[in-house]
């Protein structure tokens, strides 16, 4: 077996689906730039509606006095891209996409664009070979915990919160500043940075760029709130 089939392998162990269509996996996970080649474009146009009707429904019969607004920015959050950009990393989806040598080497398996676009592509094919059904309980297992985790706008986007203090402070925007990338290709460890305005940087870590960005503004903004 080469190293992408058994990568794909993987990714069907850990989603807890094995497609008898074998031609619709592969094309849920071929992105656009391999020529000649039937696409994810339009599985992840499916999946994107599908993933929001679940979490909606989902957002719905977990809390039912939250009044439409408030379930509207929750529902924001849970089907970002960020947000299935990080279930695809749980997946390990990057191994396993299709993609043509050159964006390999741009570290296409990496881009929170790339893998967002994948994740919602592998929920469109749940759909097409099992229905509403098999998608739904796929997507509440991979999103139980992210539904389950207190909600408060500053966690769940702290680079926008920091963004916005900047702006309100006169301070010049965020910086972030990679530091290091650690472990293997399929562990990877991110430390990112942050400065705004020569406030003095702050440091986290997270399992992708994106994430220790997330990570570094968030640990800024507590900081900042801790000083007296």
């Amino acid at each position: 077996m080469d190293r992408r089939a058994a990568a794909v392998a993987d990714l069907e162990r850990r989603l807890g689906h094995v497609f008898r269509d074998r031609a619709l996996i592969e094309r849920s996970l071929t992105h656009a730039s391999v020529g000649g080649a039937v696409d994810n474009e339009r599985l992840e146009f499916l999946g994107d509606r599908i993933l929001a009707l679940i979490i909606a429904e989902a957002l719905l019969a977990r809390d039912g006095a939250a009044d439409a607004g408030a379930l509207s920015k929750r529902l924001h959050v849970l089907v970002s891209r960020e947000a299935c950009a990080e279930v695809a990393r749980t997946l390990g989806v990057g191994p396993a996409l299709r993609l043509p040598g050159g964006e390999t080497r741009r570290g296409a398996r990496e881009q929170t664009r790339i893998l967002a676009d994948a994740c919602e592509a592998l929920i469109g094919a749940l759909y097409m070979e099992g229905g509403l059904e098999s998608a739904r309980a796929r997507v509440l297992e991979l999103w139980g915990a992210a539904l389950a985790a207190p909600h408060d706008e500053v966690s769940a986007n702290p680079k926008s919160r920091l963004q916005e203090w900047a702006a309100a402070a006169g301070r010049s925007p965020p910086a972030y500043r990679l530091v290091e990338r650690a472990g293997p290709d399929h562990a990877p460890r991110f430390t990112v940075e942050v400065e705004v305005g020569g406030t003095g940087p702050v440091q986290a870590e997270g399992p992708s760029r994106q994430a220790a960005e997330k990570a570094a503004a968030l640990a800024w903004l507590l900081r900042q709130e801790a000083r007296p």
